[in-house]
């Protein structure tokens, strides 16, 4: 079987964020000099959203119109082993942190292929990086705060009258009792980076459960089998959920 100079690029995009993704592909093509198969396993929900991010790093979306547990996976594998069917690739790149490509990395490296794996930091299991001729975790970037410009002080006549800074005057109109809401610095990490990826939940709407998991799973903040309440009751002071035992959906408090 021959050997040609391609660079192919997998991803399974259940289980990384679209910043891993773009990141681990620079990243490649600063090892490779190029990567010439592109491919992106992934739900029609997921491809029409981020169609403006494929075109732009030229990624073809391989859409599974199946939704059961791990056809991405299968999807993935199964092309795999197709595109080195014929030749073998210079090198395979597999961005998933999901340790159940490791029988499918085995059987590229039997065929000649150099595998390589990225991973997103706090997702991949001990065993993933093992089965790899290399492999990577790369950490999730933190969305920076937007912070408003300092408001420029004014030349003041004299013969006006100073007023309040309009901070102390919010103050003194606002009763004692009146609850603060907490700085966007204050919260912890895992609440910022929540908030981020659910700007609805951010407002304080009421946003229904299956919506929410859905979301944090793009974001790579939720596993394929994570369930999203679990996340909130984290942190009960920042998040309600309702109602009863099941609840089906969350508000966040502010």
């Amino acid at each position: 079987m021959s050997i040609d100079e391609r660079v192919l690029f997998l991803v399974d995009a259940d289980n990384v964020s679209l910043d891993i993704i773009e990141r681990a592909l620079a990243l490649k093509q600063k090892e490779h000099g190029a990567v010439h198969v592109r491919r992106c396993y992934c739900s029609a929900e997921f491809a029409q959203k981020n169609l403006a991010f494929f075109k732009e790093h030229s990624m073809r979306a391989m859409v599974n119109a199946t939704a059961g547990k791990n056809c991405t996976d299968i999807a993935l594998a199964v092309d795999a082993v197709q595109l080195c069917a014929t030749s073998v690739p210079l090198v395979v790149v597999i961005v998933a942190s999901d340790s159940d490509f490791a029988p499918l990395v085995v059987h590229l490296r039997e065929l000649g292929c150099r595998v390589e794996g990225v991973g997103q930091e706090g997702k991949t299991g001990a065993e993933s990086p093992r089965a790899y001729d290399a492999f990577v975790d790369l950490p999730v970037a933190r969305k920076r705060t937007t912070r408003a410009a300092p408001v420029k002080s004014r030349d003041v006549d004299e013969d006006e009258p100073a007023l309040a800074p309009a901070p102390a005057r919010r103050a003194a109109a606002a009763p004692a009792s009146a609850p603060t809401t907490r700085r966007a610095a204050e919260l912890p990490d895992d609440v910022a980076r929540w908030l981020d990826a659910l700007p609805e939940l951010a407002s304080g709407r009421k946003v229904e459960l299956n919506v929410a998991a859905e979301a944090l799973r793009r974001e790579g903040l939720l596993s394929k089998s994570g369930a999203s309440t679990k996340l909130f009751r984290k942190y009960p002071d920042s998040f309600e959920l309702a109602a009863g035992k099941q609840p089906n959906w969350v508000r966040y408090r502010g």
